[in-house]
């Protein structure tokens, strides 16, 4: 039994109905439910004599360190037995983790704890580290984001993973810890045993410097399935230095996050090796990188090799325009393996998703999602797209926000969605606008078909 409630402020009517669910569920979400210290020696109490938790989420709460001591007094039983604890954007700080600390010690269940959006600093990530080299402790998952770390936490975090075999999963991105920091981490997974399977780095001030460090844990954690690296420094130097551990026969990456790296077609052209080689790699996220129209036809060449098995390619803002789009086309009818496309934010304009729309109307065509947000396109594109709707039977989810159409041009696509043969299930159409009559049109649209969901 779970009790799920968000974004919900609670009265005390409605606190007092939860609290018998509190002592019964086996998973309790209150996430963003203005809960706060006063609430916590309910919850406290509550949890005490709920042998059946396994996750527990108070994400979004201002609990503060008193709040969070007395929620982690609940989990005190001998009978607990909790899995996964979310305390994010919980206002803990580093006072705070010498308590968590003492906890981690008394939670042998515990797996998966996720602390991000707390400012802990360096010195409360030494204290939670020292309860995470506990030997009780057996946590696999560990969520740091904006957690306002330096290099200086880098090496109590390499202790950790140095000292934990059944360790998984890293979040550090979104703090300073810079090269410095970065090569301590990575030297702490080349001498620890774990079979780490997602490392998330993302903005953390990486540096091209760094990328021979990270091509050495990609080629030797075999067990590695996802790597987040975007927003850091790149370029296409580093590109060229992780490339070799990508393409080791012991990598099997599944997620490969490079967005705003500063790669360009020339960085381009080496991922496309590691793309015809490697049938693990099933999603690329390249968003943000100036690839022009010369990295999308090196891309889309890629894509329609044997080797290649990509499903979802992010290519939002990659300075593209029309003349790519043939390109693009070609993978939309050919490609067996693409199922989402990720193109907004990039120039094509009406002549480019025309072009698009050839390849989506194909028999052959499997893409399940398309975004086309902010392309430039207006309502001479709906005629093609509207066509398109009724002769593709693979797109489920398609994304027009923030383009120049009208009413013309919805009302065109209105048509072929409320169709029976028309299988999209969800349209975007953000900061578009329309006339009172079309919101009319959309509402009755969606009470005629409820498979369909127009966002807007």
């Amino acid at each position: 039994m779970s009790l799920d409630i968000q974004c919900e402020q609670l009265s005390d009517a409605r606190w007092a109905e939860l609290l018998p669910l509190l002592q019964q569920c086996q998973v309790v979400r209150l996430d963003d439910c203005g809960i706060t210290e006063a609430r916590c020696g309910d919850i406290s109490s509550a949890l005490r004599v709920n042998p059946a938790l396994t996750e527990l989420s108070l994400r979004s709460n201002e609990l503060g360190d008193a709040g969070v001591h007395c929620v982690l007094q609940g989990l005190q039983s001998p009978s607990c037995k909790i899995q996964k604890l979310s305390l994010q954007n919980c206002y803990l700080t580093g006072a705070g983790c010498g308590v968590l600390s003492g906890t981690l010690r008394s939670l042998p269940t515990l797996q998966e704890l996720h602390l991000s959006d707390n400012l802990l600093g360096d010195a409360g990530l030494q204290l939670l580290c020292e309860g995470l080299l506990d030997p009780q402790c057996r946590l696999e998952k560990l969520q740091l984001e904006y957690c306002n770390l330096s290099a200086a936490s880098c090496e109590p975090l390499a202790s950790v993973l140095r000292a934990k075999p059944d360790f998984k999963e890293l979040t550090v991105s979104n703090n300073d810890i810079n090269e410095a920091g970065v090569r301590v981490l990575c030297q702490g997974l080349k001498d620890s045993p774990c079979q780490l399977e997602a490392l998330k780095l993302e903005s953390c001030g990486i540096t091209s410097n760094n990328c021979r460090d990270l091509c050495s844990i990609v080629a030797s954690k075999a067990s590695l399935r996802e790597l987040a690296l975007g927003s850091n420094k790149l370029g296409d130097v580093g590109i060229a230095e992780l490339c070799p551990g990508l393409l080791h026969p012991s990598s099997s990456l599944r997620t490969l996050w490079i967005w705003e790296c500063g790669i360009t077609a020339k960085g381009c052209a080496d991922l496309c090796r590691v793309l015809r080689t490697k049938e693990s790699l099933k999603e690329l996220s390249l968003a943000g990188n100036e690839l022009g129209d010369e990295g999308a036809r090196l891309l889309c060449e890629t894509l329609l090799e044997p080797g290649c098995q990509l499903e979802s390619l992010w290519v939002k803002s990659c300075s593209f325009t029309a003349a790519c789009c043939s390109h693009f086309s070609s993978v939309l009818a050919q490609s067996k393996f693409l199922l989402e496309l990720q193109i907004s934010n990039n120039r094509l304009a009406d002549v480019g998703v025309q072009e698009l729309c050839k390849g989506l109307g194909q028999p052959g065509s499997v893409l399940r999602v398309l975004w086309l947000g902010d392309c430039d396109m207006s309502d001479s594109s709906c005629s093609s797209l509207a066509a398109t709707l009724l002769a593709n039977h693979s797109l489920r989810e398609l994304d027009l926000s923030n383009n120049c159409l009208g009413d013309a041009g919805v009302l065109q696509l209105v048509e072929s969605v409320r169709q029976p043969g028309c299988l999209l299930e969800q349209l975007v159409l953000y900061d578009i606008y329309w006339s009172e009559a079309m919101e009319d049109r959309l509402q009755a649209l969606e009470e005629e078909k409820p498979s369909l969901r127009v966002i807007s």
